[in-house]
């Protein structure tokens, strides 16, 4: 088995925090995304979307999507439960999760990938106002969360999950897409120095 990875790439981080949060070693294949070495053949072949992460099993098995890959180490190693414990938890776990990635996370890769000078070769065309047109979507999202994280830690309930890592992945994305956290937003700060403060958050 081994996970070919992209580094600081915001999914392919999120695959490494959830391994660490389960305290799993895979062997890890680095790829250099700045050098476009996803588009190389090593991953294509692959993973025909040129993305990362992609995990291949031990039989030649290869799995992508960063989130399918998490509940694949769920499935193995079910504890600590990260996707949620029984039939509702693991509901509001998904419900959380989806937010974050669809209202959070992917407007926050939006603004980036349209904005920022560095990816005008990767996203094309890139459209700056597509990119400011996210900026706002991430705020309004922030604070709903906001509200709800006023009754309870984390953000799917009272256990840590892959909800929060996506977010945790969101917001440290946040910087590189030049937009910052609401101070007002006291609830989303508290929760979000939480979670950056775990060990896991450093994988």
């Amino acid at each position: 088995m081994k996970l070919y990875d992209g580094g600081r790439a915001p999914n392919a981080r999120r695959v490494r925090v959830f391994l660490a949060e389960k305290g799993i070693e895979v062997p890890l294949v680095p790829v250099d995304m700045g050098a476009l070495g996803h588009k190389g053949d090593e991953v294509a072949r692959r993973n025909p979307l040129q993305r990362l992460p992609v995990l291949e099993l031990d039989d030649g098995t290869i799995l992508t999507e960063s989130v399918a890959i998490c509940r694949y180490f769920e499935e193995l190693h079910p504890e600590p439960a990260l996707f949620g414990r029984g039939a509702l938890g693991r509901a509001q776990v998904e419900m959380w999760q989806r937010r974050m990635e669809l209202n959070l996370l992917s407007c926050v890769a939006q603004a980036f990938r349209h904005i920022h000078p560095a990816m005008k070769e990767w996203e094309v065309p890139q459209i700056p106002e597509w990119g400011e047109a996210n900026k706002p979507k991430v705020l309004e999202f922030l604070s709903i969360l906001d509200g709800e994280l006023a009754d309870r830690e984390f953000a799917a309930g009272e256990e840590f999950s892959i909800a929060d890592i996506t977010g945790l992945i969101a917001v440290d994305f946040m910087k590189p897409a030049r937009i910052t956290v609401p101070e007002e937003l006291t609830n989303v700060v508290r929760w979000y120095q939480a979670i950056s403060a775990r060990p896991s958050a450093k994988a």
